[in-house]
């Protein structure tokens, strides 16, 4: 169910992919915007996790994120900011060797935690940005306006900021 007086709305989801298992939205299409939940390394159709091996539960659930962003019409090229969560500080040049197959120079922003998760090694939530034109748009979504797509207000991508 949307809400009409929030300015963003649900992404849909992957084919196949099971419902949340919380009280969450995998996806959020806000503007040019996608935010994206933290994507695990559970397979989408089984749920299963695999071995509790870093390098394959980092592959998994960057394809989980890749796949996400593919169904709100979006790439991996268009990350701007990655959040990585570590059950196990050592495990950061693992993943840093895996990170680099999936995305190239110049890097999108990223943070990494140590913290403690429940059954899996990793977990990663991203911020997209997509082009203005094309693309997914919600049905009576609001055509975006002035210089750089947007309200005018605020900031703007043309920006220069000091």
């Amino acid at each position: 169910m949307t809400n009409p007086k929030r300015a963003w709305v649900p992404a849909p989801p992957p084919k196949g992919s099971p419902p949340p298992v919380g009280p969450y939205t995998p996806v959020i299409r806000a503007g040019n915007l996608v935010f994206i939940s933290g994507q695990t390394p559970r397979d989408p159709v089984t749920g299963e996790v695999g071995p509790a091996e870093l390098q394959v539960q980092a592959r998994r659930t960057l394809h989980n994120l890749k796949n996400v962003l593919l169904a709100a019409e979006g790439s991996l090229e268009d990350i701007v900011s990655v959040t990585v969560y570590l059950a196990n500080e050592e495990h950061w040049g693992e993943f840093n060797e895996v990170y680099k197959e999936f995305f190239t120079e110049p890097y999108p922003t990223r943070t990494a935690v140590g913290c403690q998760l429940r059954g899996i090694l990793v977990e990663v939530s991203a911020i997209a940005m997509l082009g203005t034109t094309g693309g997914w748009k919600p049905a009576g979504a609001p055509t975006p306006s002035g210089p750089a797509g947007g309200s005018g207000k605020g900031f703007r991508p043309d920006m220069t900021l000091y």
